[in-house]
């Protein structure tokens, strides 16, 4: 009996041990600009041109769209894209990256929102627009966003048009046709 005792509490320190290892941090390369962490990130959207990459992450605490570029293997600030006490998802890129749109929660309530990253400001598209949103999807150009609604008491889709006089996202050097 005495031997078994002996057994049992071994097998229980070991398994402890065991357990206490397997709740440390996981083995990540250093630096922050490491894309997988372990950190949640989820909801990925590619730019057109394949250099950018914005997803939602937890890796400040909370919550938020980061923007990651491909190319120089960096995280991108983005003053103005997360406000606190807000909860922002389902980011969608144009094609240089230019434009963010994206879900803000204002008050419980889902409003599509756009980010320019030239001038570093967000505005809500949907501030007025009395029914559910979700998926937001931004041309390449960023002149259209395609979203469903729930408006006809189903979900359908819809497109805002952001005006002919929007500035563009477009490859450097690219024809503008009139």
């Amino acid at each position: 009996m005495a031997g078994f005792r002996h057994w049992l509490g071994w097998a229980i320190a070991s398994g402890c041990a065991i357990a206490l290892t397997a709740c440390g941090d996981p083995q990540t390369a250093p630096g922050p600009a490491n894309l997988n962490s372990r950190y949640n990130d989820e909801q990925p959207s590619l730019s057109g041109d394949g250099r950018w990459l914005a997803f939602v992450s937890n890796r400040n605490g909370t919550n938020q769209i980061v923007l990651y570029d491909l190319r120089q293997k960096r995280f991108l600030e983005l003053a103005g894209l997360n406000p606190s006490n807000t909860l922002t998802e389902s980011p969608s890129l144009s094609l240089t990256g230019r434009y963010v749109t994206y879900l803000v929660y204002e008050q419980g309530r889902a409003e599509i929102a756009l980010y320019d990253r030239i001038i570093g400001q967000s505005q809500v598209l949907t501030q007025r627009y009395n029914h559910w949103v979700r998926n937001p999807q931004i041309s390449p150009d960023g002149r259209y966003i395609v979203f469903e609604t729930s408006r006809r008491g189903q979900w359908d889709i819809e497109v805002l048009d952001r005006g002919p006089d929007v500035e563009l996202d477009l490859p450097e050097g690219a024809l503008v046709e009139p």
